[in-house]
């Protein structure tokens, strides 16, 4: 058995309007969750006030899939933290390699994020990962180093064992992506956790979760799990119906019993 809860997410990224995304909650409130798994389902801006309200009683959190930094002010087409928290979530998602590659995110703005989740008690969910040039040239590490150090800027030890991180892979996600090899995962997270260490200390490095996401499947996701340094999976297509998002839960659960 694990030391520490296994995390299983999922986000619906621009996906489900309203009707469906009540739609799937309520079939995801009838799911039961082994005790020693974690789960969270990220729907749209839309649909958190209803998601979380259906799920309220369940075991799931709910989260956002950005923030703005600023709790309020002139932003046309933000939304902020606390917007995000009086909507029923817990989990706020930033730095997705989507809002980087299009959206103009940078690891500044990450930090700034991750700062407004933390000062609001919301849950940082920080997606970091290297490019197919990164993972050509050999400067993964590199890269995750760089990445997490920059989120993490000015957070104290106590914050920073709050954080979630997902490493994915940027040429591992989307329909066309590749699923990267367990052992390489592990590997990345293991350095990134000794990379934590460097800074905050063991203990606190022991603590923060690291999932990985990249074309996670029912077929793959318990190879995962079964790492030493892989704290769960942040699913995406493979987990948008509710069937087989249990189904992934039910293959995790039994792998990380082993």
């Amino acid at each position: 058995m694990r030391s520490k809860p296994l995390w299983v997410g999922t986000s619906w990224k621009m996906n489900k309007a309203p009707r469906e995304a009540r739609q799937a909650a309520e079939a995801l409130a009838e799911i039961a969750l082994p005790s020693h798994i974690s789960s969270f389902v990220i729907p749209p801006f839309t649909s958190i006030a209803d998601v979380s309200r259906i799920l309220d009683k369940s075991p799931f959190q709910v989260g956002a899939q950005n923030t703005h930094w600023e709790d309020e002010g002139a932003w046309t087409g933000e939304i902020s933290a606390p917007m995000i928290k009086e909507s029923g979530a817990t989990i706020v998602e930033v730095g997705h390699s989507e809002r980087r590659t299009h959206f103009n995110e940078t690891d500044a703005t990450v930090n700034l994020k991750v700062a407004a989740a933390m000062r609001h008690d919301l849950t940082p969910l920080i997606c970091i990962g290297d490019t197919a040039e990164d993972h050509h040239f050999g400067v993964t590490h590199e890269t995750l180093a760089r990445q997490a150090r920059i989120a993490l800027h000015g957070l104290t030890s106590e914050q920073v064992k709050k954080v979630l991180f997902a490493y994915e892979p940027v040429w591992a996600i989307g329909a066309k992506g590749r699923a990267a090899a367990p052992d390489f995962v592990q590997d990345a997270h293991a350095r990134l956790r000794h990379h934590l260490a460097d800074i905050y200390g063991a203990e606190t490095a022991r603590a923060i979760n690291i999932l990985y996401g990249g074309s996670v499947s029912l077929q793959n996701a318990a190879h995962y799990v079964r790492q030493k340094d892989i704290d769960g999976i942040f699913i995406g297509r493979a987990a948008w119906a509710p069937k087989d998002f249990a189904a992934i839960i039910d293959a995790c659960a039994a792998s990380s019993n082993r």
